[in-house]
């Protein structure tokens, strides 16, 4: 497989993981916040683990793209350092 298509695959493989990982967070603390109202007889617990869960989420999402992106981010620094050297050398002239 191509370098290229071995990137894409890894791509769907991430978005994959990232819809499933929120779904799952988001429904499960939404699920203990219902059960806790139900048993305890109240109506708050809901929309407190549903934040909590809509948080946590996030969070994931963003500790899993972060170690995706890693890489780019490192290219992307020895370019911009490239790019500094060559105005850093313009200026001299």
């Amino acid at each position: 497989m191509k370098k290229e298509n071995r990137n894409v695959v890894k791509a769907l493989f991430l978005i994959t993981q990232l819809g499933v990982n929120m779904l799952v967070t988001i429904f499960l603390s939404a699920w203990f916040g219902y059960f806790l109202d139900r048993k305890l007889g109240t109506g708050f617990f809901l929309i407190l683990f549903l934040i909590l869960g809509i948080l946590a989420a996030y969070r994931n999402a963003y500790k899993m793209t972060k170690t995706f992106y890693a890489k780019d981010k490192r290219r992307e620094e020895r370019e911009q350092e490239y790019f500094d050297s060559l105005l850093r050398g313009q200026r001299r002239k």
